[in-house]
């Protein structure tokens, strides 16, 4: 028996692979299943059950075409109901692959069909839980995805309560905990930098999973600071509920190489967002006027979804060469199929062409402290989160998350001059290219973020610890 975890930074993801005696299951694939097919070929295995721990929200899975593909059929838990052919697994089913079984555990909560596969090994003991979005290192599914006319986050978060107290928690101590998430993700609130952990250290450490938690009790902690969920969540659950096209068609229509004219032709007679997925100083130097910055670099994937939010909108992409096929494919982890095509030979030879090209404004820190000893007035904007802005930030910074920038835009002066900031200088040069195209012209990036700006003598509020916040 053999497991494999493949972590995805990006999304801060976890899919499995099960083998044994030449057989294998996969849990939770990325929608490019190449990958997975490679490793059952290069061990000589086939791959038997493609196992689905619920709809999932903050990306679409590879579990269609990977079943598309070889055979096996897709297979979830009690309560799910897929627009697609699927196996729906029983609780307490137990799934053979080769010696040694998956067993069924519904544990509803986070959402109604989730479900965690517990693997016992050849002597039928449990070896370990594949817990999707049930149980987290450090935390547990949010209760407030599923919710809807006849199910609060209050009623689902009970039946979460139920769940890891009579289907999880009940196994021994030694059981390994696969989670499908760590810290990053969207799904949860504390969730552990670690990917792999024990059930034994999760009843020590995870504050949901304390031994004399009362079901109120817990209730009330794991809704406590909830952040709405991104507003592509819920088109993410319909794509993998419903199904969706091939990553091969994908691929192809959005490898299509447009030039300067083509490109610019297609931005005007369609609704389509330029995107540019360049370094963020490269961007900074030189871009497409009124295109929207989010660079392969950072955290791209939930970045698009949270900017982006319609997954039907259609891209007309602008990378360097090595970068197109990743970020086609990284957009298609998320949902964003509707890449029209890219720019062929990048922003060089859209200048080659003649055509009108944009920049950004910057300062460095140390400049940036001079302006505002000089300057006390000037309008600072913060686009970090909550979180990091309560924590500390420039005194006087008007906040607006980059998140939800688009609903704070009355925060960030049209006609007056600001800068604007984040934690490292990535999110700000996405909030920049947001508002240039908003017709916000004005604004100067600082270059390093609040990290540079903690190096200089500027102002700042007294440090508090995120974790004491509210």
């Amino acid at each position: 028996m053999e497991v494999k975890q493949i972590y995805t930074g990006c999304l801060a993801q976890g899919a499995y692979c099960i083998e044994s005696q030449g057989e294998m299951a996969i849990i939770d694939p990325l929608r490019e299943v190449q990958p997975y097919l490679d490793l059952a070929e290069g061990r000589g295995a086939r791959i038997k059950y493609v196992l689905e721990t619920h709809f999932h929200a903050d990306f679409v899975s590879g579990h269609v075409t990977l079943a598309e593909k070889t055979g096996a059929p897709i297979v979830f838990g009690p309560n799910a109901n897929p627009g697609f052919e699927a196996h729906i697994a029983q609780d307490g089913e137990r799934l053979q692959v080769g010696a040694v079984e998956i067993e069924v555990l519904h544990t509803p909560g986070h959402t109604m069909e989730s479900t965690t596969y517990l693997l016992r090994d050849e002597q039928g003991q449990p070896h370990a839980i594949f817990s999707g979005d049930t149980l987290f290192l450090g935390d547990v599914g949010r209760p407030d995805l599923a919710q809807k006319s006849d199910l609060t986050m209050e009623d689902l978060a009970g039946h979460l309560f139920d769940s890891l107290r009579h289907k999880i928690m009940t196994l021994p101590d030694e059981t390994i905990v696969y989670p499908g998430h760590g810290a990053g993700s969207a799904c949860g609130k504390n969730m552990s930098k670690e990917t792999v952990g024990t059930l034994g250290d999760q009843k020590a450490t995870n504050y949901a999973l304390r031994e004399d938690m009362t079901k109120d009790e817990f209730v009330k902690e794991v809704i406590d600071g909830l952040l709405p969920p991104p507003g592509y969540f819920p088109l993410n659950v319909a794509m993998n509920k419903g199904g969706y096209e091939s990553i091969d068609d994908v691929m192809a229509r959005g490898t299509r190489a447009l030039s300067p004219e083509a490109f610019e032709a297609a931005a005007n007679e369609t609704s389509a967002v330029v995107l540019d997925v360049r370094p963020t100083a490269e961007f900074i130097e030189r871009h497409v006027p009124r295109s929207t910055f989010i660079g392969l670099q950072g955290g791209f994937a939930p970045w698009v979804g949270a900017v982006i939010v319609d997954v039907k909108q259609p891209i007309l992409l602008i990378a360097n060469d090595d970068q197109i096929e990743e970020a086609i494919t990284r957009l298609s982890r998320v949902g964003f199929d509707n890449v029209l095509g890219h720019l062929e030979g990048g922003v060089d030879a859209w200048v080659a062409a003649g055509k009108e090209t944009d920049h950004i404004e910057t300062v460095d820190a140390k400049a940036f402290e001079h302006v505002l000893a000089n300057h006390p007035d000037t309008c600072v904007v913060d686009v970090r989160k909550d979180g990091e802005f309560s924590a500390s930030h420039v005194e006087g910074a008007a906040h607006a998350s980059l998140e939800f920038l688009g609903n704070h835009l009355e925060r960030v002066p049209k006609d007056t001059l600001f800068y604007i900031h984040c934690a490292g200088g990535y999110r700000s040069v996405i909030a920049h290219s947001m508002l240039k195209a908003r017709g916000y012209h004005n604004g100067i990036d600082v270059l390093g973020g609040f990290k540079a700006i903690e190096a200089t003598s500027i102002p700042t509020t007294d440090f508090v610890c995120p974790s004491t916040l509210k």
